[in-house]
């Protein structure tokens, strides 16, 4: 299983704080540029899930978003 945290991609802070408190939790990391895998929900801190998250305001996202795409 997989999920996507595309904020923690789009800005190196991010991914650097998101590595680092993932590693803390003492599970395994397997990650990609802006995929998180696991084998079991077991696998995965969801606490953590959320904060990262979290740490991205919408319209942040949106922002960063349309940046990249351009705006429909």
């Amino acid at each position: 299983m997989t999920v996507y945290l595309m904020n923690i991609y789009g800005t190196q802070d991010d991914e650097t704080w998101f590595v680092d408190r993932y590693k803390a939790t003492g599970k395994k990391l397997n990650m990609g540029k802006s995929c998180v895998r696991f084998k079991t929900i077991d696998d995965l801190p969801l606490e953590l899930i959320g904060e990262a998250i979290a740490r991205t305001p919408v319209a942040n996202f949106i922002q960063m978003y349309e940046s990249v795409k351009g705006k429909p």
